[in-house]
């Protein structure tokens, strides 16, 4: 039987030194060490990878899942998971508190705030330095289509952070002003149990979920996005799809602009000076900036260096946006939300193992440190663990 090492030896050999570097539990020390992958009195193991003959899609999904739950571990401090067990009511008790709106509610996330400003950062670059900087024809049928792709993902991302995604029951009952009731664990086993919220005091959908981060149960539950802020659910899942889609397709785009201004310099540089604006320009070094509105004149050393850096952010976020955009394609294929694909992943691994201390039902709700998007430590809870945007 291959194991996590099998798969991928030399990831895990540095892991294995990051872990032993730290004198504190590691927020993968389950992964390190495989032999404490289960945690007992309350916690449930983190299934990252599953050892039955897999396609190639499978594999691929699964390792997308791998790559980014070991991103949001090293994006967070290492820290201790938790006691082993619970030693007080008090710790069955959640605390009220408040429900998130939308993904406008603050606390605003960091990866937010940063894909807002990436994306102002490659609209100002590409329509103010590259494209005005092409061939006479190509300038305006760049401007047309990369700016329909940027208008569109906009629009898209902007209305799938502002949809509240709660399930209509809760959106007719909710006053976002009062905090969530208390939930006693001692009480009720789960958050949802027969389709009915115990926090949320309404019925709700066959597929709604309770997301702590949101506080509030959500239709059709499909991920929690750090990069929006919000849950993804029925009522934005299309918005987010196509903020994805047209994301990767304008960045691609642009990319490819970027490029051929980059290559053309060396190649016949007179071919980017066709603006009408160049003509008053004398030195062939001097170039302009945000043409034709506001020119402004700069170094070719500058232009060439803001090249290289916006192509290698770009050719970043585009592997990170195509891994997403080919793994809700797999979804959509296998008529699959990202919850249900984690969780059916994870009975198959209980199955396999009998014993896995992980406990799967329809009643399931999805466990995150309250206000805390995609904790690495495991929750003190038979839950499944938050899924967070991958």
């Amino acid at each position: 039987m291959k194991t996590e090492k099998d798969c991928f030896p030399f990831i895990f050999s540095l892991l294995k030194k990051t872990c032993d570097m730290s004198s504190t539990t590691c927020c993968i020390s389950n992964v390190c060490n495989p032999q404490r992958s289960r945690l007992s009195k309350g916690y449930q193991s983190i299934l990252l990878y599953h050892y039955k003959p897999l396609g190639f899609v499978d594999h691929y999904c699964q390792c997308c899942c791998i790559f980014w739950y070991w991103m949001n571990c090293y994006g967070r401090r290492l820290r201790r998971t938790g006691p082993e067990q619970l030693n007080s009511r008090n710790d069955l008790v959640s605390p009220p508190q408040h429900s998130r709106v939308n993904g406008w509610s603050l606390p605003l996330h960091t990866f937010q705030i940063v894909a807002l400003l990436f994306y102002t950062y490659l609209a100002i670059v590409g329509f103010g330095i590259y494209i005005p900087l092409l061939p006479h024809g190509w300038k305006y049928a760049a401007y047309a289509v990369i700016g329909v792709l940027f208008a569109h993902h906009l629009v898209a991302h902007l209305v799938a952070i502002t949809i509240d995604p709660a399930d209509q029951n809760v959106l007719a009952k909710k006053n976002y002003s009062s905090p969530m009731p208390v939930f006693d664990r001692g009480k009720q086993k789960h958050v949802i149990q027969n389709q009915h919220c115990y926090l949320c005091e309404v019925d709700v959908g066959p597929k709604a979920k309770h997301c702590s981060a949101c506080n509030k149960c959500i239709a059709d539950f499909d991920h929690h996005c750090k990069w929006l802020n919000n849950c993804v659910g029925g009522r934005n899942y299309w918005f987010f799809f196509n903020a994805v889609a047209s994301a990767v397709l304008g960045v691609f785009l642009l990319i490819l602009v970027i490029l051929y201004v980059f290559i053309q310099y060396f190649v016949n540089p007179a071919e980017l000076r066709t603006a009408p604006q160049f003509e008053r320009v004398i030195e062939n070094n001097t170039w302009l900036a945000f043409l034709p509105v506001a020119p402004a004149e700069t170094t070719a050393a500058g232009i060439l260096a803001i090249a290289v850096i916006t192509v290698l952010l770009g050719m970043a976020s585009l592997l990170l946006l195509g891994h997403l955009l080919i793994f809700h394609l797999y979804l959509l294929g296998k008529k699959l939300s990202t919850f249900e694909y984690m969780t059916e992943q994870r009975r198959t691994q209980n199955t396999r193992d009998p014993e896995s201390d992980v406990e799967i039902t329809e009643n399931t709700s999805v466990r995150m440190d309250p206000l805390q998007v995609g904790s690495c430590s495991p929750p003190a809870s038979r839950n499944p663990s938050s899924f967070w945007c991958l």
